[in-house]
């Protein structure tokens, strides 16, 4: 009878079965991982915004050299960001406990939002953050105009015919 209750409160509590499933993905990578979720580990983490003149594009990139960044802008406006991650020290496994952080080569596109000089391009990398600044374009600058709003008077029209 156990069994029985013991078999149904595991059909019908989803969380066991995604504790379940998460805990033999684990298992399953950590004797035979091929590289599929080191991929999206190494896969910097991005945020664009838009500032007035400039769009700033910055990215997480903890570990890598900066000679080991390529960075590239193509003209239908998509940014490339790609890298290496070397492991700096040979690896031991006999002396291996535990072992998450990610090696190897990762690319990140992303689209642009803006009309955007290109060849005005800056960027910089400090402590893992890569910063990167590209201007906005004459055009994109003049798509929009300011509209001053004014105050109606108190005093309408008086139509009457």
């Amino acid at each position: 009878m156990k069994e029985i209750i013991r078999n149904n409160e595991v059909e019908t509590n989803p969380t066991h079965f995604s504790t379940q499933s998460h805990d033999l993905r684990s298992l399953w990578n950590y004797f035979f991982d091929f590289g599929g979720e080191n991929i999206d580990r190494l896969q910097p983490k991005i945020d664009v915004t838009e500032e007035k003149d400039s769009v700033l594009v910055v990215a997480e990139i903890p570990g890598i050299k900066e000679e080991n960044l390529d960075l590239k802008i193509s003209d239908d406006g998509y940014l490339t960001i790609s890298g290496k991650k070397e492991q700096t020290k040979e690896n031991n496994m006999k002396n291996c406990y535990f072992q998450e952080i990610s090696y190897g080569m990762f690319k990140r596109t992303i689209p642009l939002p803006f009309d955007l000089d290109y060849n005005m391009a800056d960027a910089d990398y400090e402590n893992g953050v890569l910063n990167i600044r590209i201007p906005k374009s004459k055009v994109q600058k003049q798509k929009y105009k300011k509209i001053s709003v004014k105050k109606k008077d108190a005093q309408a029209p008086n139509f009457q015919a």
